[in-house]
C-alpha cells in the first residue's frame, strides 16, 4: 500500500493521522488478477430523488443516471517483477558458516511477481483509458476487464506522477463512453456518485455530495485541486469515475483520509476532470506533460506576512526566492513581490498561481501584476520548462541563540553540510539544527535542515550576525527567510 502521511501542525496533527492513496493496489500488491472477474454487489442507494438536467426528479434513486454509465467504467489488474533486496529470506545467510557453507556463491533472490487492482473509465469509443498514475506504475503488464467481463491486454501511453494520471489504450472498438462535466462548476452540496471496483469485490457505485473544492497542500500529489466528497471510497476504487446527478464524469477518484484504519471514513478525493482532461491531453498530443515554469519560489500571503509586508492579506501569492538565469529574474520578478494577477485573472493564492503556471506550456508569453512595496508593476516574461525537483537535506548539531528564537538551534554553514544538504556552494545564511517542542519556531514551522538567509530582510552570514539580528527585534515578530531544499520561503516567528 503506498501511504502519505500528512504531517500538519499541532493541533491538526492529532486530529488527521495519515492520508493513504487508494491505490488500485493499496491491497499491497497482493491480490491475483482473477479478483478484478468477481461479479458485481454494489447496491445503488436510492435515499433520495435523482435530479436530471431540468432539475426534475426523474425516479425515486439514481438508477437511470447510473446505467449508462456503468459499462465505462472498468477494472484495472498490473503486476511488476519485484526483486528482494540481497538475502532477506533467511537472516542466517549472512552469517560467516553459512557463507563458507556455500564457498562464497550465496543463494540469490528471486524476482516476485506482485499484482494491484484498480479502476478506470473509458474516455473513447476506440480504447482509451483514464486512470491514476499509481495503478499502473512500474507495471510490467496491465490488463483491463470490461464490465461484461471482456479481457483486453492493456498499453500505458503516458503518466504524469505530478498529478497522478495515467492514460491506457486498449485494442476494441464501439466502446462505451462517459460523457464529460465541467468541473469549475461544482459547488458544495452537489450529489456525487463513485464507481469503481472496491476490494476486487465488483463493480459498486457508493453516494455522497461534493464537501469541498479545491483542496490542496494534503501532500498527497505536486499538483493538488482535489474535489472531497463523501461517496464511499475504499481501496481498489483508485481511477474509477466520480460523477454528478446528471451521470457526467467530474473527477477521477485517487485518495482517502482513513485516519489510520485503511478504509473509508467519509473523506475521499477526487482529480477535477478539467485537470485531468488537460493532463491527458498533452499525454496524447506530446507523449508527455511539460509544464511552464517561472523560476520563483511563492507562498500564500498570511496575516503575518500581511503584516510585516504591508500588503492585503489572503490575496495573491508572495515570492519568496527567485532562483538565477530563471524567467522570473530575466524579467526583474524579486523576494517579497505580490503576485496579484496572471494574464488578467486573479490569483487567489500560491497553490492557484501553482495550478495556472503549471497548465501553461513553456515559452508561453504571461503578464503579471505585482504589488512591491506597495506600489504597482507590470512583468512581461517567457516561462521556461518546470526542472525537476530538488532533493530535501538534512543538518547537523550546533549552539542556541535567546529571545523569541530560544529552541532553535542553529549552526555555521560549512562546505560539508551544504553538499549534506544538496546546496550550491554559494549559499550564505545559519542551518537549523534542532527545533525544541513547544517553541515559537516550531509554531512557526521550523525544522532541521532548514537555512535561514535572512532576518527581517537583513542578510545573516554567520550564528554571530544572526544572534545580533535576533537581538535588535527584541521582543517583536519576527520574518526569516528559509531555504529549505533548496526553495526558499518566508517564516514569521510570532511574538506571544
Amino acid at each position: 500500500m503506498k501511504e502519505k502521511v500528512v504531517r500538519l501542525g499541532y493541533p491538526a496533527a492529532i486530529l488527521v493521522a495519515a492520508v493513504f492513496l487508494v491505490i488500485g493496489g493499496v491491497l499491497g500488491w497482493v491480490i491475483p488478477a482473477s479478483a478484478g472477474m468477481r461479479n458485481s454487489n454494489g447496491v445503488v442507494p436510492v435515499y433520495v430523488n435523482a435530479v436530471g438536467p431540468s432539475g426534475a426528479p426523474n425516479s425515486m434513486g439514481f438508477a437511470d443516471v447510473i446505467k449508462p454509465v456503468l459499462p465505462a467504467v472498468v477494472n484495472i489488474s498490473s503486476s511488476r517483477l519485484v526483486k528482494s533486496q540481497g538475502n532477506q529470506l533467511n537472516p542466517f545467510f549472512n552469517s560467516p558458516f553459512f557463507q563458507q557453507f556455500f564457498g562464497g556463491q550465496m543463494p540469490q533472490p528471486r524476482a516476485q511477481r506482485e499484482e494491484a487492482l484498480g479502476s478506470g473509465v473509458i474516455i473513447t469509443h476506440d480504447g482509451y483509458i483514464l486512470t491514476n498514475n499509481h495503478v499502473v506504475d512500474k507495471a510490467t503488464q496491465v490488463k483491463v476487464f470490461l464490465s461484461n467481463k471482456q479481457e483486453y491486454p492493456a498499453k500505458v501511453v503516458g503518466t504524469d506522477s505530478k498529478t497522478d494520471i495515467a492514460v491506457l489504450k486498449i485494442q476494441a472498438n464501439n466502446l462505451p463512453t462517459v460523457t464529460f462535466g465541467d468541473s469549475s462548476k461544482l459547488q458544495i452540496g452537489d450529489y456525487t456518485l463513485a464507481i469503481g471496483d472496491p476490494f476486487g469485490i465488483g463493480e459498486t457505485v457508493t453516494m455522497g455530495i461534493v464537501s469541498a473544492t479545491a483542496r490542496s497542500q494534503l501532500g498527497i500529489e505536486n499538483y493538488e485541486d482535489f474535489i472531497q466528497t463523501d461517496a464511499a471510497i475504499n481501496p481498489g476504487n483508485s481511477g474509477g469515475a466520480l460523477i454528478n446527478a446528471r451521470g457526467e464524469l467530474i473527477g477521477i477518484n485517487t485518495a482517502i483520509l482513513s485516519g489510520g484504519t485503511g478504509g473509508n471514513q467519509g473523506i475521499g478525493f477526487a482529480i477535477p476532470i478539467n485537470l485531468a482532461r488537460y493532463i491527458m491531453g498533452q499525454i496524447l498530443k506530446y507523449g508527455k506533460v511539460t509544464r511552464g515554469w517561472l523560476g520563483v519560489g511563492i507562498q500564500d500571503v498570511s496575516a503575518p506576512v500581511a503584516k510585516a509586508y504591508g500588503v492585503p492579506a489572503n490575496q495573491g501569492a508572495i515570492v519568496s526566492d527567485v532562483q538565477p538565469d530563471s524567467p522570473a529574474a530575466k524579467a526583474g520578478l524579486q523576494r517579497g513581490d505580490v503576485i496579484t494577477q496572471l494574464d488578467g485573472q486573479p490569483v487567489q493564492g500560491a497553490n492557484d498561481l501553482k495550478l495556472k503556471i503549471g497548465e501553461m506550456r513553456p515559452g508561453t508569453t504571461a503578464h503579471l501584476k505585482v504589488s512591491r512595496n506597495g506600489t504597482p508593476h507590470d512583468i512581461t516574461m517567457t516561462l521556461g520548462e518546470e526542472p525537476k525537483r530538488q532533493q530535501e537535506g538534512q543538518g547537523a548539531p550546533g549552539g542556541q541563540p535567546e529571545g523569541l528564537m530560544q529552541g532553535v538551534d542553529v549552526q555555521d554553514l560549512t562546505p560539508d553540510i551544504l553538499q549534506q544538504l544538496g546546496l550550491p556552494s554559494a549559499t550564505k545564511g545559519v542551518v537549523v539544527v534542532q527545533v525544541a517542542p513547544g517553541s515559537a519556531g516550531e509554531a512557526a514551522g521550523l525544522q532541521r535542515g532548514d537555512v535561514i538567509e535572512q532576518v527581517n530582510r537583513h542578510p545573516v552570514d554567520s550564528v554571530s550576525q544572526y544572534r545580533r539580528e535576533i537581538r535588535m527585534a527584541g521582543n517583536q515578530s519576527i520574518v526569516l527567510l528559509v531555504n529549505r531544499g533548496g526553495t526558499t520561503r518566508f517564516v514569521v516567528v510570532q511574538a506571544p
